[in-house]
């Protein structure tokens, strides 16, 4: 039972992989328990969102992926 963990733009860099597989049921928690201490201080940052199951969740630590799920881990946006 697991879920695929997608780091987009820069946090794959960071991350050093664009995804990942976890075991589910995955909470916030154990989403930042998997990643080194530079990604894990990069997803606290207010800008990072999160998105499970194709939404993008309101607080990303209601994060409570199952299997089957695929989790995008969303940088800050920009241009014009």
């Amino acid at each position: 039972m697991t879920a695929r963990i997608l780091f987009l733009g820069p946090l794959a860099d960071l991350a050093g992989a664009a995804e990942m597989q976890a075991q589910t049921p995955l909470d916030w928690a154990g989403l930042l328990s998997l990643v080194n201490a530079e990604t894990k201080a990069e997803l606290q940052n207010e800008r990072i969102n999160v998105a499970c199951g194709g939404k993008v969740l309101a607080v990303k630590s209601e994060l409570m992926a199952q299997d089957g799920d695929e989790v995008a881990l969303l940088p800050p946006v920009s241009g014009g």
